[in-house]
C-alpha cells in the first residue's frame, strides 16, 4: 500500500478500519452465544481483507479527485464516498446474505460452520456502518496532520549551531531562518 499510495502515513488510514469490524464480530459472536473457534478466527481474516478492500477504494479515491482534479479534502472525501458507496454495499449485502443461511443452519455438524458465518455477518454490518464514516474522518485528520506538522517545524526559528572541534560549523544559507 505503500507503493499504491507513495506514502507511509495513507496506510495506516486503512488499517483503523480492521478494529471497527472487530467490534462487530465480538458482538455478533456474543450475541449468538458462539465460542471464538478456529472457524471464527479464519472468518476473521477473510473480514479482514474485505475490510481492507472497502477503506482502499475509499482511500484511493480521495488521493486520485485531490491530485487529478485538485478538490479539497472535504469534497474528495465526498466524492468518494459517493462514487464508492454502491460497490461497498453491494459486497457488504451479498456476503451477509451469502453467510445467513450457514449462520442460521440447524443441521449436524453446523455448529462449526455457524461461527464463521456470524463473524462475518457482524464483522460486515459494523465495517459497513462505521468504515464509511471512520475512514473518512480519521483520513481527514491525518492529512491535516501530514500539512500542518512541517509547517509548524518551518516555523521554529531555532537551528541550533553544532560545534566541531570547538568550532562553531557553519550552517548552510537554506538553513538559515529568515
Amino acid at each position: 500500500m505503500v507503493a499504491l499510495y507513495d506514502s507511509y502515513v495513507y496506510p495506516f488510514v486503512v488499517l483503523f478500519s480492521i478494529p471497527v469490524a472487530m467490534i462487530g464480530v465480538l458482538l455478533a459472536l456474543a450475541l449468538t452465544i458462539k465460542a471464538l473457534s478456529i472457524f471464527s478466527i479464519l472468518g476473521i481474516s477473510m473480514l479482514v481483507g474485505l475490510v481492507g478492500k472497502n477503506a482502499i477504494l475509499l482511500v484511493d479515491r480521495t488521493i486520485q479527485m485531490k491530485e487529478e482534479r485538485n478538490f479539497s479534502t472535504f469534497y474528495a472525501l465526498i466524492e468518494a464516498g459517493e462514487t464508492h458507496l454502491r460497490p461497498i454495499l453491494m459486497t457488504t449485502v451479498a456476503m451477509v446474505f451469502g453467510m445467513l443461511p450457514i449462520a442460521m443452519s440447524t443441521e449436524a455438524g453446523a455448529e462449526w460452520k455457524s461461527g464463521l458465518a456470524w463473524a462475518l455477518v457482524g464483522g460486515l454490518t459494523s465495517s459497513l456502518l462505521l468504515t464509511l464514516v471512520l475512514v473518512p474522518v480519521v483520513y481527514s485528520y491525518v492529512n491535516g496532520l501530514k500539512v500542518g506538522l512541517p509547517a509548524f517545524f518551518k516555523s521554529v526559528k531555532f537551528i541550533p549551531k553544532f560545534r566541531s572541534n570547538g568550532k562553531p560549523v557553519e550552517v548552510p544559507a537554506k538553513l538559515q531562518p529568515e
